[in-house]
């Protein structure tokens, strides 16, 4: 089941994004392929923002650590993922910040890129949702990212590199658009 619409009134989450967070407790969740017609037509739409009711609620958080396990799932491991790519049209990605030690994941609510710097390169990109290929994308290598955190505050910052690439490909998904839309000719 995914979530193809949801309910314009009220706060909070619909009662199928309540049902899709808590599908299989907190197992990995069912990534979405644009091999299935379904779920491409999901991953092209604009997903929505989340509010600050929504994220100080349990369901949130069983959201996050969902989509964790299911990019650090070892059979298809990725660096980040999309709410979209889970099947919930929700405005949150996690990204892993090669940027800092460690290497954690780290969740974005509501994430947009407000500048993207210099240099662009062109890099190597694949996708949990594109299964099976791989292609050429050019992205800034410096951006700088407003977002909400885990306890909806307010933040900015730069970001660079390789994490800099993941959060414009993830954030792309929020808005419908896949990388292969994006990929060098």
């Amino acid at each position: 089941m995914f979530i193809s619409f949801f309910s314009g009134c009220g706060r909070g989450f619909s009662a199928l994004e309540h049902k899709l967070i808590r599908k299989g407790g907190g197992d990995i969740m069912r990534v979405l392929e644009i091999t299935n017609e379904q779920d491409s037509l999901l991953l092209r739409r604009k997903s929505l923002p989340l509010d600050e009711h929504m994220v100080r609620k349990g369901d949130f958080k069983l959201l996050c650590q969902r989509m964790l396990a299911t990019v650090q799932n070892p059979e298809n491991e990725g660096v980040g993922i999309a709410a979209p790519q889970v099947g919930m049209l929700r405005r949150l990605v996690a990204v892993q910040r090669f940027d800092k030690d460690g290497e954690p994941f780290e969740f974005f609510v509501n994430p947009e890129i407000v500048e993207y710097g210099e240099p662009k390169k062109s890099g190597g990109e694949g996708c949990l949702s594109v299964p099976d290929r791989r292609g050429d994308v050019v992205r800034s290598q410096r951006i700088k990212l407003r977002y909400r955190d885990a306890d909806f505050v307010l933040r900015e910052e730069y970001i660079e590199g390789f994490t800099a690439v993941i959060c414009q490909h993830e954030i792309d998904h929020l808005d419908g658009i896949l990388y292969i839309d994006r990929e060098e000719k």
